[in-house]
């Protein structure tokens, strides 16, 4: 019984990704056309169809699927040990100084390099 509800949910799942994508292209010309309403009006009636369009996508397999990951993930993100403020600027001044440094090098080669060509060369720059 299951195996013919998961068909029958399956074979929708074309129809309900074009409702939602109507709905969507639904509210993009509406608020195209109706410039002349107030912003707050067009603003609503678009959050409201992009909830609607996103509900029922959510009813689709790879919607649920995608719920299910959104659960997931927001659950491992709870697990990341985040650095303190310390932490974050001590490390962010030491990129800046690698940063810095290595520019200074590169610069010092490109230089070198530049006198090395013209002078085999024999083109002054």
């Amino acid at each position: 019984m299951s195996t013919s509800t998961e068909n029958q949910s399956g074979s929708l799942d074309g129809l309900k990704w074009a409702l939602a994508a109507l709905i969507l292209i639904a509210a993009v010309v509406g608020n195209y056309l109706y410039t002349d309403m107030s912003i707050l009006v067009r603003v609503i009636g678009v959050v409201i169809a992009v909830i609607a369009a996103l509900g029922i996508a959510s009813q689709t397999n790879k919607g649920k699927q995608a719920f299910e990951f959104a659960k997931e993930s927001r659950m491992e993100v709870r697990k990341v040990i985040w650095p303190t403020r310390q932490e974050a600027i001590q490390t962010t001044m030491i990129v800046l100084a690698a940063t810095a440094f290595m520019s200074l090098i590169l610069w010092g080669l490109d230089a070198i390099l530049v006198r090395l060509v013209a002078f085999v060369t024999g083109v002054g720059i």
